[in-house]
């Protein structure tokens, strides 16, 4: 009788950019879990300006590895997902930069990287929600991308493509406040036709649209409060304010509705007796098809992907396995 064929040793491997994580700390970590979990040697792959960590995360599958660690900032996590999207092998993240939104909304630990790291190795996979998006340029081509977080048009992507990277970099979150600040001055606002779920199409000028797979912000702002990472479904927020005061109402319906008073049983019921504002218009669905009467920014993750004329985005539902803690999973 032929011996039974015995499974390989699990391995690991780390997708990183070099600019956002301290490697030599990463590598110490890396090897203590591994040894710690009786895994093999953990492949490294670092990011470059021209690949983000897709290329690497094709690598890090051929190669075999059990689990793909993204260790950097949102875009980092967004390439790994977006190639392990469907596979069947878990991203484990190691947040680094300034958003690290997926992280944030899943509440995971954001300033531990040794229990980070044990995580990647020894955690339960959850799977959550991705959302696509195919995007038709002005040339007649197309391309398709995945999101975890946020896809934006308006000023959601003036803010990915005019923020000052040096200045993100030192301060943070914080260094959205000018792009934010210059797009209200200007009042941009852009002429779209759209339609959820096949439904029919409207027709609407707007300053912002939002498509979230999560609800929260960079500074811990509740904007979508209803989103989930795994329930199957966008939550889509419209900006259509006029003028000053109509961003008032904005803000304070971001700031105090969902930030104080849906963070509460009694509070999510004064909010769900609150009058709804013309400023901002929440809507739902699994498919979003959006058609505008010229090119536009849009980003994915916080991140700028050019100009479109159209763009179709659907949920793919439980798609993607993310590490957690074993007492989430």
């Amino acid at each position: 009788m032929a011996a039974p064929v015995q499974r390989a040793t699990k391995t690991a491997a780390v997708v990183y950019n070099p600019i956002k994580v301290q490697l030599g700390a990463l590598r110490a970590a890396a090897a203590a879990a591994e040894q710690r979990a009786g895994w093999g040697p953990t492949a490294w792959f670092a990011t470059t300006v021209e690949d983000p960590g897709g290329g690497m995360a094709k690598e890090a599958l051929a190669g075999g590895a059990d689990v793909v660690i993204a260790a950097g900032g949102d875009g980092t996590a967004r390439a790994v997902a977006e190639v392990l999207r469907g596979s069947g092998v878990p991203i484990g993240l190691l947040p680094s930069g300034t958003g690290n939104l997926l992280a944030r909304n899943m509440s995971l630990t954001l300033d531990d990287l040794p229990g980070s790291v044990e995580v990647a190795f020894t955690g339960a996979d959850r799977a959550v929600d991705m959302g696509v998006v195919e995007a038709e340029r002005a040339d007649g081509s197309r391309e398709t991308r995945a999101f975890l977080v946020m896809a934006g048009l308006g000023l959601d992507a003036q803010m990915a493509s005019k923020t000052n990277l040096e200045l993100k970099k030192r301060a943070g979150w914080i260094a959205y406040i000018d792009p934010i600040l210059r797009g209200i001055r200007d009042n941009n606002s852009v002429r779209v036709r759209y339609s959820v779920d096949g439904a029919a199409q409207k027709s609407a000028t707007v300053n912002t649209i939002i498509l979230g797979n999560c609800g929260t912000l960079p500074g811990n702002l509740l904007l979508l409060p209803e989103a989930a990472v795994d329930d199957g479904v966008f939550d889509i927020v419209v900006f259509r304010p006029k003028g000053f005061i109509g961003w008032v109402q904005i803000w304070v319906k971001i700031t105090w509705e969902n930030g104080v008073l849906r963070r509460s049983s009694v509070g999510r019921r004064i909010a769900s007796a609150q009058k709804q504002i013309r400023a901002l218009r929440y809507l739902k669905g699994k498919e979003f098809v959006l058609r505008l009467d010229h090119p536009e920014e849009f980003e994915l993750d916080g991140d700028s992907y050019g100009e479109a004329i159209a763009l179709k985005a659907h949920v793919d539902p439980l798609s993607l396995l993310v590490r957690v803690p074993r007492t989430e999973g």
